[in-house]
């Protein structure tokens, strides 16, 4: 038995990565970093003509209506080129939303989400992770209240929040009332805001909506361990590369055992998550029902050895590592993001504990 990538999925991969070498090199994301949004448009529609903004939207709505390991590949190859695009929001978390919840409004959205022209940012922090008193009501059909860490809400079109565990709604950016600002992290090359409701009149609330919300978690977690796994591969083919060509002592580094240890280390712990990752991606279509447990653990794990790998690439590259000179910060910092972006390996093992019974349910 073939547990591979199909020849279909090969190409996905390939095609998706020849064209961000091409047209999303190092020197573009260098100049994306000191836009006032990371989130070009422009290759944001490029994408979305090659049918990668759609991936998850269905068939119906015009969309590819491929499967989340697919999805999780399109993902893979964007961390491995630190693409700045809002594929996290609106190519995973929220069509994955509004395809689940399903109504005419939504069908609508998936369409415009399909297409390119609708760009959509996801709020739903404060589903795991409180700050602040953070935390989004709806009085009298009004949004109030304060949502931080909004992935891809700036540029954005419409912003998909989620008010509690089984209630989301969706408004427009532009909406009186509702101020997105960007933040300032580590991490350059995502886009996350802090939104503030005052009265904002939603343009739909889609209630009794929990089991949209946990697939809408599950396929960011499992695309966000793609995204860092992406980065790993690169930074250790850096690390590579430079171990070749790099002098110390008239010896090329890549010739000391030391450094010959680091990076076969990096390679034998990247290699299970690779497994793990496919297995999980492959699991939310095929095996729903062991999708929670998985999409914890391979965000958790992910995010554990991505530490690791991006702490040893730098330091293969020496002191030249840790400048701004050399590019390595870029995956280095985009690893640390999605560490914490959809909760950390901690939260992530609680919560796993607790979907195995190991400890109690909240």
């Amino acid at each position: 038995m073939d547990f591979g990538l199909s020849e279909e999925q090969q190409l996905l991969e390939q095609t998706l990565r020849g064209f961000l070498a091409e047209h999303v090199p190092i020197e573009r994301v260098r100049e994306l970093r000191d836009a006032d949004c990371p989130n070009d448009r422009s290759i944001w529609s490029a994408l979305a003509e090659l049918g990668f903004a759609g991936v998850l939207v269905p068939e119906a709505q015009n969309g590819s209506g491929l499967t989340l390991l697919d999805a999780a590949l399109v993902a893979q190859a964007l961390g491995h080129s630190a693409t700045p695009s809002p594929f996290l929001a609106s190519g995973i978390m929220a069509p994955m939303a509004l395809a689940t919840a399903g109504g005419t409004a939504a069908d609508a959205w998936l369409e415009g989400i399909g297409s390119g022209d609708l760009v959509m940012g996801v709020a739903v922090t404060e589903l795991f992770s409180v700050r602040e008193g953070a935390g989004v009501q709806q009085r009298g059909g009004q949004l109030h209240g304060r949502a931080m860490m909004a992935v891809d809400a700036c540029n954005a079109n419409l912003l998909l929040v989620a008010i509690d565990s089984e209630t989301f709604a969706v408004v427009k950016t532009d909406a009186a009332g509702l101020e997105i600002t960007r933040l300032n992290t580590v991490d350059a090359t995502r886009c996350t805001s802090e939104a503030v409701f005052e009265g904002v009149r939603p343009e739909a609330v889609f209630d009794g909506a929990g089991d949209a919300i946990r697939r809408m978690l599950e396929a960011g977690r499992i695309a966000l361990a793609a995204d860092a796994l992406g980065a790993c591969e690169a930074m250790i083919e850096q690390s590579v590369a430079y171990a070749k060509e790099r002098k110390q002592f008239g010896r090329l580094i890549g010739s000391f055992q030391a450094v010959k240890h680091m990076c076969s280390e990096m390679i034998a712990e990247l290699e299970p998550a690779r497994s793990l990752l496919w297995y999980s991606a492959h699991s939310f279509d095929a095996m729903p029902e062991e999708t929670p447990l998985l999409a914890c653990h391979v965000l958790a794990h992910v995010s554990e050895i991505a530490r690791e790998i991006a702490s040893v690439s730098t330091q293969v590259h020496g002191g030249i590592g840790w400048t701004d000179e050399q590019n390595l910060h870029f995956w280095f910092k985009r690893i640390a993001n999605a560490r914490h972006l959809l909760g950390g390996p901690e939260h992530l093992r609680d919560q796993a504990a607790k979907l195995q019974g190991f400890a109690p349910a909240a």
